[in-house]
């Protein structure tokens, strides 16, 4: 066992007790616990677990990864997920709170009046939940067989048996309070190496102002920026400049960047966070602090994903010395490339034979021509997959195996947390929405608890199960989860609050619309879609089939924009909303108190 071995054993094997520990310590003993934690948690403490239920697997391997690949494209994610949060802060936290319900489905049943609207977004809600569970539960497989030694698939059986024991003995109060401490120990595992790195890069310790800083390797002076360094090294070798790359067109820069902001923003198993806490002013406060703590890591990102490419193809090879000749400065294969080459994420194939890698965008014909004269025969690096940039870029580093080892850590604790919160929402929709709700109106609440608990066990085979068998489109299923809130939750949730002329039909009607195009377009589209993990390798193309050249990922935007428009329009030519119901909608939006306004008890008896 190598010292790498130890540390991670240790630093890992820490973390999973404290999580256990706190979960036995919070078992819930009824559904507000299980549900809402009883709804008492503080402001500050709830939003920090909101940070790490936001901050997935996607926030901490994935972002840097695309960032370090896509350049300024890869600034969609940034836009994206953190506007996507103030939107939610902003427009739909406070007043779900106040509305004083468990669950988004029970808000859109009751403020729509209508069981079918509930179990509309009870299927909204759940395929969207189950297939952004995938990439946790991937995460989650990749961590465990790269550090811990073992096989993808008993990664994922020890991840599952990790949830489900602080998910299922303690619902929603164990899973907020595990939460706090994963937020601990993600964002320490996060910043600590990127502070590593931008010291030995730049001089800077704070990664933030690193990346602006001028590019001083080993504390030696380059005259040159950091930036400018990363453009230089990339199109010397053909790639796009870093700085001004983009994913396709400015039209689908935008309508990605907005279909993440209210994907996000739709997403249950963040919005069902601000149901924990005591009062409509503290969803407020929660949400300010939870904004504090997510800008942490989001502004370390950039500097991690663009340290990260620049540590990759330094350690690779370092650009054309001479034209005429093809000479390259090359550095024998690393360690750490021959340890992720075992994981099937990475892979060099020697195409012309002559033991070096050739690293370089072969679909860019100007270059290609001269690297023919060199005797290059293609790109050699046929796999980088961006989910590995974070968790490799302390070993591409050469850090102390203890930031390694914390990093492994702090990745599970992204890819575990959300994990927990989304399988909450899918055990609460089927448990409380569908159970309670609508097939068993009259069952006790301890008969109600133990139907949350077998329903997360169900959730967590189900994922399990998807995380062993995921499928064959990889970049769908973030589209499919992030366009499918987008086009189907988010515009049912801002229409019941802000529009009082809004009736079931319409909701009805626009979430169907809206869910049904969504998912025709990815699936019509799978076979050609855009894959994160080789951008690089496969630049971003324009279809002629698609929608104004929108990629799948990005047509949330449209399936929102249909969703409004269905629904506006049939509510305009459809009986308005009983009168109590329109009074509910005024009411909630009223800025006081933190007990339900003076008609809002008299509308939810109706």
């Amino acid at each position: 066992m190598t010292p790498l071995d130890i540390w991670t054993y240790v630093i890992v094997g820490s973390t999973f007790a404290l999580y256990i520990g706190i979960a036995i310590w919070a078992r819930a003993g009824s559904t507000s616990e299980f549900y809402v934690a009883g709804g008492g948690v503080h402001p500050v403490a709830n939003g920090m677990a909101t940070g790490a239920d936001w901050m997935s697997a996607a926030s901490f391997i994935s972002m840097a990864g695309m960032i370090a690949f896509n350049g300024y494209g890869g600034s969609v994610f940034l836009m994206g997920w953190t506007g996507g949060y103030v939107l939610l802060a902003l427009l739909l936290a406070p007043y779900l709170r106040k509305f004083g319900k468990f669950t988004v489905p029970e808000f859109i049943g009751d403020r729509y009046y209508s069981q079918s609207a509930r179990v509309v977004a009870v299927i909204s809600l759940l395929v969207a939940s189950i297939v952004y569970v995938i990439g946790q539960m991937t995460g989650i497989g990749v961590a465990f067989g790269r550090f811990l030694g073992v096989s993808y698939e008993m990664g994922i059986f020890a991840g599952m048996g990790i949830v489900a024991v602080y998910a299922i003995l303690g619902g929603m109060k164990g899973i907020t309070y595990t939460q706090i401490a994963q937020y601990i120990v993600l964002i320490l595992a996060y910043t600590i190496p990127a502070i590593f790195i931008s010291l030995q890069l730049t001089g800077n310790p704070l990664p933030q102002l690193g990346l602006g800083a001028e590019y001083r390797p080993d504390g030696v002076p380059s005259g040159i920026s950091l930036l400018a360094k990363i453009d230089q090294v990339v199109t010397d070798l053909g790639f796009k400049e870093y700085t001004t790359s983009m994913m396709g067109s400015k039209l689908n820069m935008f309508a990605y960047t907005m279909s993440l902001m209210i994907g996000t923003a739709g997403l249950p198993h963040v919005i069902i966070r601000f149901f924990t806490v005591p009062k409509v002013a503290d969803a407020r406060y929660s949400a300010g602090w939870a904004l504090v703590f997510i800008a942490i890591l989001y502004t370390t990102a950039p500097a991690v994903g663009a340290m990260a490419r620049l540590n990759l193809m330094e350690t690779i090879q370092i650009g054309p010395v001479g034209e005429e000749t093809g000479n390259l400065l090359y550095t024998e294969r690393p360690d750490w490339f021959e340890r992720w080459e075992v994981t099937g994420l990475l892979r060099f194939e020697d195409k012309n034979n002559d033991g070096r890698i050739q690293y370089y965008d072969d679909t860019n014909p100007e270059f290609a021509a001269r690297a023919a004269e060199w005797g290059w025969q293609g790109n050699e690096m046929v796999r980088v997959d961006n989910d590995i940039m974070v968790l490799a870029n302390p070993e591409i580093a050469n850090l102390p195996n203890w930031v390694i080892a914390l990093t492994v850590a702090g990745g599970l604790a992204a890819a575990l947390s959300t994990a927990a919160g989304l399988l909450l929402a899918i055990s609460s929709a089927i448990s409380h929405d569908l159970l309670k709700g609508v097939l068993k109106p009259d069952i006790s609440e301890k008969q109600e608890l133990n139907a949350g608990r077998w329903s997360m066990v169900a959730a967590i085979a189900l994922a399990g199960y998807l995380g062993l068998h995921p499928p064959g489109f990889a970049a769908g299923t973030v589209a499919l989860a992030f366009g499918l809130a987008a086009s189907s939750l988010f515009p049912a949730l801002m229409l019941g609050i802000f529009a009082k002329r809004m009736n079931n039909t319409g909701a009805i009607a626009g979430m169907i619309t809206g869910l049904i195009i969504t998912l025709i377009y990815v699936f019509q589209h799978r076979g050609i879609m855009f894959i994160p993990g080789t951008a690089f390798l496969e630049p971003l193309g324009m279809s002629p089939n698609w929608f104004f050249g929108i990629t799948p990922e990005a047509f949330g935007m449209i399936g929102a924009i249909a969703n409004f428009a269905v629904a506006l329009v049939v509510s305009k030519f459809t009986a308005p909303p009983p009168e109590h119901i329109q009074h509910l909608v005024e009411d909630v939006r009223v800025p006081r108190g933190s007990g339900p306004a003076p008609h809002l008890s008299a509308a939810l008896e109706h």
